[in-house]
């Protein structure tokens, strides 16, 4: 089970409320418009996750390893194929942890936790592996370590037009080194390399959200 339409169609309304009066929408990616907010609040499934990290970083935990692991387990094989990607091309950075974390078994929140909807932090997703916002949490968050900006990276929440069903991805503003060009681009456990944000026409956004803003997103008509 993917994040369902109906939770992101109801947190998206929920939280419309907490949009920052007097902000205008500007241009976004997967042809939408977004206002942003600094009010987190509606979020309180984020705002866990990144609870239970900063916890669970201060104090790590061995962890066993699941079948058909990724090769990392706990914090210490985390940390330490971190280091292996400092001070690589950004593009390298992306790649490899797109890559990595990509193999990793998808199990429903469900199966996992009992619950619809669930979002793990990394820890509880190498121990027990995670659905669609748990590889975009692990993704953003290994970003995060690596020294990437908060500004350059979001989780998403998107509803697949063709599918039919709610899913979540991260979102990576990733400038060109050669001629200075800030590309969207896109981390998604469905597919298999990064992609091109602009090159994706069935994903509709509902909202988008970092450490410190979330954006809500309206689909651009006409």
């Amino acid at each position: 089970m993917r994040v369902s339409v109906l939770a992101i169609c109801l947190l998206g309304a929920l939280s419309q409320s907490a949009v920052a009066a007097g902000d205008s929408p500007t241009p976004s990616f997967f042809n939408s418009v977004e206002v942003r907010s600094k009010n987190l609040s509606p979020f309180k499934k984020w705002l866990s996750a990144l609870a239970r990290y900063s916890k669970e970083s201060k104090a790590p935990t061995k962890v066993p390893c699941p079948p058909g692991d990724m090769h990392i387990c706990g914090y210490d094989d985390w940390v330490k194929f971190l280091k292996t990607l400092e001070g690589k091309a950004p593009l390298v950075q992306l790649n490899e942890i797109n890559n990595r974390i990509n193999q990793a078994k998808y199990i429903t929140d469900s199966a996992n936790w009992g619950q619809s909807d669930y979002w793990a932090t990394p820890a509880e997703f190498m121990a027990r592996f995670g659905d669609c916002e748990d590889y975009a949490i692990l993704k953003y968050l290994s970003l995060r370590r690596l020294g990437w900006k908060e500004s350059a990276l979001r989780v998403v929440a998107v509803k697949d037009l063709n599918l039919k069903v709610g899913h979540a991805v991260l979102i990576v503003f990733f400038k060109h080194p050669k001629n200075g060009q800030i590309l969207t681009l896109l981390l998604d456990n469905q597919i298999k390399t990064i992609a091109n944000a602009a090159s994706i026409r069935h994903y509709q956004p509902v909202f988008s959200i970092n450490k410190y803003f979330w954006w809500r997103h309206t689909p651009v008509t006409g």
